[in-house]
Parts: C-alpha cells; structure tokens; sequence
C-alpha cells in the first residue's frame, strides 16, 4: 500500500481515538464591542416570545379585551393590537355565521374541521297526546359584533348553550306539543312558520340583543312507527275513496252522455216524423186545393164537350169491333163502357 495512504488511514484512526472538545467560547471575543447589545436582542426577542405582548384578530372575528379581569366594551376589531403581558389578555370569538344542527346523525356535539357547525340530537316533543315525536332542525345565527364584550361578560365564551339552544327546544316542544302527531305531516309548512316566528322574538327579546337570528328550518318530523302505520293506513283509505268517488263521477259522466246521446237521437227521430207529416200534410192540402180548382174549372159544357170526345172514341173502335157492347149514361155521370164480344177477356173503360 502506498505510504500516503498509510498515513490517512493512520490520521483517520487517530481522530476517532480523541474525544470531542465540548468547550464553547462565549466570549464573543470576534464581535468586540457589539456584545451587549446582540445579548440584549436576544434577551428582549426571547421576552417577546414568552410574553407575547400583541395579538393578531382575523376578519370575521372580533378581540374581547380583559385588563385584570374586567372587559374592555370596545371590541378590537381585526387586525394587530398591542397588549400589556400578564395584565391584559384578549379573547378571540367568531362573528362569522354558525349553525347547529339537530337531527340523529354520527358526530353529535362534535364540530369537526369546521367549528362554526355544532351537530346536537334531534329535539324530543311530546305531542297533545303524550306520544313521543323527533324534531330535526337547522337553526342558522351571529355574535352581534357590536354588543360581544357585554355579551361576553354577561354569558360567558358558552353563550350560544346559553343563549341559542335553551330558546330552540323551549320553543320547539311549546309549538309542537299543541298538535296530535297524526296533525304535525299535514300541518308542517303552519309549525314551520309558528318555531320560526317565536325562536326570532325570543332572541330578540334578549337583553342588549346578543345573537343575530339569520333562519330557522324544520327539515323532518320522526313520528312513532304505530302513528306513521295509522297515517299510511288512513292515506290509503283517502286515495280508495277518492279513486271510487273517481269512478262513480266518471259513471255518471258516462250515463250522462249515454242520456243525452239517445234524448237527441230520440228527439231527432221526433223531427224527421213530424217533417215526413208535415211534408205529406203540405202534398195532400196541394192535391186538395189542385182538385178544388179544377172543380171549379170543369162547367156543362166542358163535361159535354169531353162526353162527344170519348163518344167519338167509342165510334171509331166500333168501326173495328162492330159486335161490341156500349152502355151509355146519361149526364155523363157514369163512365161509358163498352164490353168487347170478340175478345171477352179484354175490356176497357173511358172516363168522362
């Protein structure tokens, strides 16, 4: 091996043999005079640290100052403030929109990732008949900014279990509890409106008005199982005697029609009739009135004139049947008739 080599390795055994060297010169002897004051720096930066004499408030929240114990009544708006350590310190609290749920969900009484949202248990009433019926409810508030430290200093940082919730299950088991559960489906969108109206006029009615009520919604009403069978019982029932009373009206519509279809046809049989009487009434009273002329028409001469006109025919025919029988009448009152003796069965008949 080469001796360079020999050496290296030799020098690197050595530095691991010797024992690290653990005293550290602070003496500052490269910084001269600056001493003082770097160990001043570092002293007042460690102060600060520890002490922390500032606060840094967030918009959409608002800082409740406490200088030994007692709460300023101007809120510190945000931004950063300046505070005395161990005799002033600053509450931060939300002024943002907040929102308890209560339904049956997982989670209940936790916030979350989102600690606007609180997430409670359904509300449990009791209905006009004592039968346990579940409230599910969203009700959406504020912090009134102007009024926090009051707020604060009056309710504690736990004024919307103070404030909010007492006054939603107060009201929510007032109203609810006036209906039968068979009432509370039919009549929801009527107790929606009735919990709204009252949740708002009891926050409102609160001193210094701490919370802002922005909405109340009811989103369902849990009824006993035995309720909803009845109500699903009586909702079939309603709908067989709708769709009978359906079809009754729509039988009646149809005999109706079936009615009115033979009165016309009838009635239209009744016109064609009495058109064809008419008709015949109008010919026979023309014939009458055509005979009634010509009556009046036919005077003894014409009837003698027409009685030489057919004695004529007779003679002519006699020329071709000379055994032929003529009976005449006189008057011309009875036709003339002439009875052929050649061919019997053959016999003609003249009229006047």
């Amino acid at each position: 091996m080469p001796a360079d080599l020999n050496d290296y390795f030799n020098k690197n055994k050595k530095n691991e043999n010797k024992k690290p060297d653990f005293n550290i010169d602070f003496n500052f002897k490269g910084f001269g005079k600056f001493n003082g004051l770097i160990l001043t720096v570092v002293v007042i930066f460690f102060i600060l640290v520890v002490t922390k004499p500032f606060v840094v408030v967030n918009s959409g929240q608002v800082g409740i100052k406490s200088t030994t114990g007692k709460y300023d009544p101007i809120a510190l708006q945000p931004g950063f403030h300046f505070i005395i350590p161990f005799f002033q310190k600053v509450f931060i609290v939300d002024t943002t929109v907040r929102q308890i749920n209560y339904a049956s969900v997982e989670g209940v009484g936790d916030r979350g990732a989102n600690t606007s949202i609180i997430n409670r248990e359904s509300i449990d009433v009791v209905d006009a008949r004592n039968l346990p019926v579940l409230i599910d409810i969203t009700v959406q508030y504020r912090l009134d900014a102007s009024n926090a430290p009051q707020t604060i200093a009056e309710w504690g940082l736990g004024w919307e279990n103070k404030i909010v919730d007492p006054v939603i299950r107060e009201v929510v088991r007032s109203i609810v509890g006036k209906y039968t559960a068979e009432e509370l489906p039919v009549k929801r969108n009527e107790i929606a409106a009735a919990i709204e109206r009252d949740v708002r006029k009891s926050i409102d009615a609160q001193n210094n008005n701490p919370v802002k009520l922005e909405s109340v919604k009811l989103r369902s009403i849990i009824l006993p199982e035995k309720v909803k069978e009845q109500i699903e019982r009586v909702q079939i029932a309603k709908q067989e005697a709708e769709r009978t009373k359906y079809e009754v009206e729509r039988a009646n519509q149809e005999a109706l029609k079936k009615a009115a279809l033979a009165e016309g046809t009838a009635k239209a049989a009744i016109i064609e009739a009495q058109g064809k009487a008419d008709a015949k009434k109008i010919e026979a009273d023309a014939l009458a009135y055509a005979n009634k002329e010509l009556a009046k028409s036919l005077s003894k001469e014409l009837l003698e004139l027409k009685q030489i006109e057919t004695q004529k025919e007779f003679n002519e025919a006699l020329k071709v049947n000379s055994d032929a029988k003529i009976f005449l009448t006189p008057g011309g009152a009875v036709p003339n008739i002439w009875v052929d003796n050649i061919n019997t069965k053959k016999s003609t008949s003249f009229n006047n």
